[in-house]
């Protein structure tokens, strides 16, 4: 499967921006999908994932009440709406997903998605 993450941009504190991530080469309704970001100069983090058969979403405590993953299966896309944008949010954001369903205690790590798409730049002002 292919992902195409889109929808970054440069906008200030306060702000809303909604990322969105087309996969296409067969359907992943029942992948695992999750977003990451890499801020200027640190690690790649986890940002929220879900899981096929569990209603859950899973959210980075720090994005928790602002930032909402979603999915829509027709249309093989995931969106990941965030609110409230702090100038800390400023990162590349990645969408990724994974065939299996990750056991909620790797859920959180990178190293459990086999796919990638490219980062869209999000950047926020103060």
């Amino acid at each position: 499967v292919q992902l195409q993450a889109s929808g970054g941009g440069l906008v200030q504190a306060g702000d809303s921006l909604r990322l969105t991530c087309a996969a296409s080469g067969q359907p992943f309704s029942r992948y695992t999908v999750a977003w990451f970001r890499q801020p200027p100069g640190k690690e790649r983090e986890f940002v929220a994932a879900m899981r096929w058969g569990d209603t859950n979403t899973y959210y980075a405590d720090s994005v928790k009440g602002r930032f909402t993953m979603s999915r829509d299966n027709a249309k093989n896309t995931i969106y990941l709406q965030m609110n409230s944008l702090k100038p800390e949010d400023t990162a590349a954001y990645s969408c990724a997903a994974d065939p299996n369903r990750i056991i909620l205690s790797a859920l959180r790590s990178s190293g459990q998605y086999d796919y990638w798409g490219q980062g869209t730049l999000v950047t926020v002002s103060s």
